[in-house]
């Protein structure tokens, strides 16, 4: 199988579900391929954290590992036409509330764990290359939202959980990319 099909180089690509031919410019295009982006930015985190030698790094590898596959999700929704929304699976090719609500979980066991060492200011990345990466990854999921949001408002995903998870989502990897600056992160097991 050839990885190129040269559809594209008329400027369009392919959405889920049916095949409709999009311009790459399309706002949609843009969203899904941001996200994208994300998941590149969690594997640039992943990497960083090399063959984990602790528990912690390894449950963090974990973590990074299942938002990676989380934003798939995200992709797939944002990737399928608004007229063949009902073809979505929730869990697969659908964000649900519970995605959302798992992040906030994790938040909420990170933040458990600083007690009150998060800081409250604006924070320059780089203290670490996993966190840099994090960081990295936080400010690409906000680029998501930002092009999600914009898609809530043209009317092209409606009853959608796509801006709050990539809200949640973003808040979490700024959580984690202070924990793994400040060298321990307390996160819960994962499977």
């Amino acid at each position: 199988m050839r990885i190129y099909t040269k559809k594209g180089d008329t400027g369009t690509t392919g959405l889920l579900y049916g095949g409709d031919r999009v311009s790459k410019a399309d706002p949609r295009t843009d969203a899904y391929g941001t996200t994208d982006e994300a998941v590149s930015a969690l594997g640039l985190a992943r990497a960083a954290i090399g063959a984990a030698t602790d528990r912690t790094e390894a449950q963090l590898a974990t973590l990074i590992v299942r938002l990676q596959r989380e934003l798939f999700v995200v992709g797939a929704e944002l990737a399928t036409h608004v007229d063949r929304r009902d073809r979505l699976t929730d869990g697969t090719t659908r964000v649900t509330a519970e995605m959302v609500t798992w992040l906030e979980g994790e938040i909420d066991a990170i933040e458990a764990g600083h007690g009150n060492d998060m800081p409250a200011e604006f924070v320059l990345p780089g203290e670490t290359m996993t966190g840099a990466a994090l960081d990295l990854a936080r400010s690409t999921v906000r680029r998501a939202e930002r092009r999600a949001v914009a898609l809530v408002e043209a009317g092209e995903l409606p009853d959608s959980q796509v801006v709050p998870y990539l809200n949640r989502l973003a808040d979490l990897l700024f959580v984690m990319a202070r924990a793994a600056d400040g060298g321990f992160l307390p996160v819960r097991e994962h499977e």
